[in-house]
């Protein structure tokens, strides 16, 4: 177990939205490790769809930073809350599930969450294991452990109850079984998206009241999809799937916005994201490549750095090439340093624009790309030994750098 505190607390507070109680967690982390015995983390999933996307993965990787720092991780596959059906952000009751659907979901996601936990270590448990067992006084005694009020501050339920529409009281008791699995594991931590702020919450609450230390709560927060606007969801179609093949997973990241990257860079990467804005803004990286770089980190996570690098240069053949004549033959020109400022090479070398001034005028409207890309940073370098392929509206270029 990682013995310092400071260490540990910087990993698992990164790209979380919520930690409650900070000062709770620190005495846990104190206690672990003075007593050498890893704190129970709990992350909860209800198998109600078989394929885990990127979305997902941000719960996971929390769950592996922690298996890192030397806890327990508890993955529990809810079997039976699956059949109740997760009434988060529903605007109606949904469809319960058959038990045998449900059986066959929860066979996937072992075989595919090994991709990014820690299978030897992880601890995967079904809450139908005490479900089942349990009693109808057993049931009634954790119904009584909390009023409807309570229960109703929550947002969808409280929306749905004042507009008129249909709660069940199988879906009043689910934020209590998910809480109760919290007592059944006795668990230090739950982990979760931040849309499952209440139910955890509840776990707090019901811990307590079944004589035991109540859970820190860490929320994650929800990782939009391609579109950049919704969550990530199949459904949405929307999503990158972790068993996609490489060549889809690389072209669906390449899709995302710059803005979006530098959350997918936070959430699906231990990268330094702070550097790569950095970077970015000061020119010495572009953002093309910065989003190459992330498709690579992940398509090499779910496959290999073989696939990631194929998909790399396949991607970036058919990049440079779309819509760029092919009868453009390059020019040499002959340069005194390693790096070429653009607009150096715009005015004075190939010609394409009558001055510096235009040339600065021509990026800051957006009318450069350099190798299907624009430029929009006027202080952009290229570099001695290359070949680049240069548009400004409908003027083209090929020019190839050579040092003097």
């Amino acid at each position: 177990m990682e013995k310092d505190i400071a260490k540990q607390l910087e990993q698992i507070k990164r790209g979380t939205v919520e930690i409650i109680q900070m000062d709770e967690l620190k005495k846990k982390i104190e206690k672990a490790i003075k007593s050498n015995k890893p704190l129970v983390i709990k992350a909860g999933f209800d198998p109600t769809a078989p394929d885990i996307h990127l979305g997902h993965t941000v719960l996971l990787r929390k769950m592996r930073h922690f298996q890192d720092l030397g806890h327990e991780v508890v993955f529990l596959i809810g079997d039976f809350t699956g059949l109740v059906g997760d009434p988060t952000g529903q605007s109606k009751t949904r469809p319960k599930l058959t038990r045998e659907e449900v059986a066959e979901n929860a066979k996937t996601y072992e075989k595919q969450v090994s991709k990014v936990l820690d299978a030897k270590k992880l601890k995967v448990i079904f809450n139908s294991r005490w479900f089942d067992r349990m009693t109808p006084y057993q049931i009634a005694e954790l119904a009584a452990k909390q009023t409807v009020a309570r229960v109703l501050e929550r947002d969808d339920f409280s929306k749905r109850y004042k507009a008129g529409q249909d709660i069940s009281y199988l879906e009043f008791l689910y934020p209590l079984f998910q809480a109760y699995d919290s007592v059944e594991l006795k668990s230090d931590i739950e982990l979760g998206g931040s849309d499952q702020k209440f139910n955890m919450l509840m776990g707090r609450t019901i811990q307590e009241r079944y004589g035991q230390e109540a859970q820190t709560v860490i929320t994650m927060p929800l990782l939009e999809g391609l579109d950049g606007v919704n969550k990530m969801s199949k459904s949405l179609g929307n999503y990158v799937g972790i068993n996609e093949s490489a060549k889809s997973m690389f072209g669906k990241l390449m899709s995302v916005s710059d803005e979006l990257m530098y959350k997918y860079y936070e959430l699906l990467t231990d990268e330094d994201v702070a550097k790569i804005r950095a970077d970015v803004k000061s020119g010495a990286l572009h953002p093309k490549q910065a989003k190459v770089n992330l498709a690579k980190i992940i398509v090499a996570q779910y496959h290999s750095k073989a696939d990631a690098d194929k998909q790399a240069e396949e991607f970036d053949r058919a990049f440079k090439d779309k819509g760029f004549p092919q009868d453009i033959k390059p020019t040499e020109i002959k340069v005194n340093s390693e790096v070429v400022p653009v607009i150096a090479v715009l005015a004075d070398h190939a010609k394409l624009l009558s001055s510096r001034g235009e040339a600065k005028r021509k990026i800051q409207e957006g009318a450069v790309e350099v190798d299907g890309a624009k430029i929009l940073n006027i202080d952009f370098g290229l570099h001695a030994g290359k070949e680049y392929k240069i548009r400004v509206g409908k003027k083209f270029t090929r020019v190839i750098l050579t040092k003097a």
